[in-house]
């Protein structure tokens, strides 16, 4: 009986990661290939340059208001029900997009892609903390992320492949048959239901308020410096404070806000997670333009030079993701992140003549630098709350990584907006474009040097767990 019962957890381990995995791949798959399709998009529908940042900002906007909520749902009405929702909502809009006749409404569809990535992100790390013990979520969790990171780093090859064989349009089939075969896996092999604030009642109150005030900061956090970003991100935090004091009082909030302040390694973990985001997601932005308007390389080539950051996280995750069974946490998630702190130090030496190595290697060393905080980071997090708030911290922890993301790209943009105004990347303007990205990086340093301190800080999460 034991070695039957063995057997079955086994499989539902297997099954759940397999699930996880899938579906961590699909949503960065599509969110990075979708950036090669843009201009073709923006030829058949006639979009300028500002709609055509509507089709990836919509998706941004819509996962970040509805991650949380999302997770809160799950943990009620169940994980394994709320990423099946997730999955058929996420497929159906790629087949929607696939067939959009305008502008408008493929990016009105990219609002539904948002709500089912939403509940993606939000449960498949729950789901797997929720059936791995103690002590072995770490490989498994490592697992996730390298999926994360191979969906980011082949989506622009296979994306630019498929547009250029096939159309834009071909990017959204494409994840119609994953979609089927997560489906199949979730109803065929995934046995059981997690659902462990089941009959506790939904804050819809809370939820409007956190959904509409995260917009507005992500909004705002799009249209900086102008001074509607400025009104608009005030308003987005005013609403934030609001959405706080509201959660203190409710009975069954949708963010237990306590929580950060009973468990510390919950609280440092999840504003390492901000800072890291902040500080590095921008770099492939910065990267792609240095090394195609200054270093002169092709798109092809960049992407390849590019390739070497998420190829390193995706082999480190599963690796680090272990370690952190073994070591504490806090120390491997601590180490990258000053790896990556050190090659942003770097980074900020580029020139006109910068050797490609010199860049390879900066990339390189900024890939062990993530691979090495991620998982560890999220094994951290979703080790230190109780499992019917799983669903909880997992959205937590995703919010704080699209935040970080808006963030460091709102910073890049800052920067830029008062270095080079409204002056395009020429060779006339070489010079200051240089300057602005060097500040920029240097910033983002800074910030990499605030995670550290968070991840050091944050305690021990086997004092949590004993």
């Amino acid at each position: 009986m034991n070695r039957r019962r063995g057997a079955a957890e086994a499989a539902t381990r297997k099954a759940a990661l397999l699930v996880a995995a899938l579906g961590s791949f699909m949503t960065p798959f599509m969110a990075s290939s979708i950036n090669i399709a843009l201009p073709a998009i923006g030829r058949e529908f006639g979009l300028g340059a500002v709609s055509l940042g509507w089709v990836a900002t919509a998706f941004l906007l819509t996962a970040a208001a509805f991650l949380l909520p999302g997770g809160r749902l799950a943990d009620i009405y169940g994980r394994k029900r709320a990423l099946a929702a997730g999955v058929v909502v996420y497929t159906l809009a790629s087949v929607g997009c696939a067939l959009a006749h305008s502008g408008a409404m493929l990016i009105g569809l990219r609002v539904v892609h948002g709500i089912g990535a939403a509940l993606i992100f939000g449960t498949g790390a729950a789901i797997v903390t929720s059936v791995y013990p103690a002590g072995q979520r770490g490989r498994p969790l490592g697992i996730i992320t390298a999926a994360v990171y191979l969906g980011s780093s082949l989506g622009p090859a296979l994306g630019g492949l498929l547009v250029e064989r096939f159309g834009w349009r071909s990017v959204f089939v494409a994840n119609v048959p994953l979609g089927v075969v997560i489906l199949v896996s979730v109803g065929a092999f995934l046995r059981g239901e997690w659902a462990e604030a089941r009959g506790e009642p939904f804050d819809w109150e809370g939820s409007g308020l956190y959904g509409t005030s995260l917009a507005a900061v992500a909004y705002g956090f799009s249209r900086l410096p102008a001074g509607a970003g400025w009104a608009t991100l005030t308003a987005g935090a005013a609403g934030l404070a609001g959405f706080v004091a509201w959660e203190l009082h409710v009975r069954h909030p949708v963010l237990d806000v306590r929580l950060f302040h009973r468990r510390p390694v919950f609280a440092f973990s999840n504003l390492a997670a901000l800072l890291n985001y902040s500080a590095v997601f921008a770099v492939g932005f910065l990267l792609s333009l240095y090394l195609q308007q200054v270093a002169q390389l092709n798109a092809r080539q960049a992407g390849l030079v590019l390739l070497s950051q998420p190829v390193m996280m995706a082999v480190c995750s599963p690796l680090a993701g272990r370690l952190s069974d073994r070591v504490e946490p806090r120390w491997v998630a601590s180490a990258g992140m000053a790896a990556s702190a050190l090659s942003l130090v770097l980074l900020t030496g580029l020139g006109a003549g910068t050797p490609l190595g010199y860049i390879i290697a900066a990339l390189v060393v900024l890939g062990l630098g993530m691979g090495l905080f991620s998982s560890p980071n999220t094994n951290a997090v979703m080790s230190c709350v109780e499992q019917r708030l799983l669903g909880v911290a997992s959205a937590t922890l995703g919010t704080m990584r699209l935040t970080g993301q808006m963030a460091s790209m709102a910073i890049a943009t800052g920067v830029f907006s008062v270095v080079l105004g409204r002056a395009g990347v020429r060779p006339e303007t070489q010079g200051l474009f240089l300057r602005g990205m060097r500040i920029t990086l240097g910033v983002f340093a800074g910030l990499c040097v605030v995670g550290l301190l968070a991840s050091l800080v944050r305690g021990r999460v086997r004092e949590v767990t004993a």
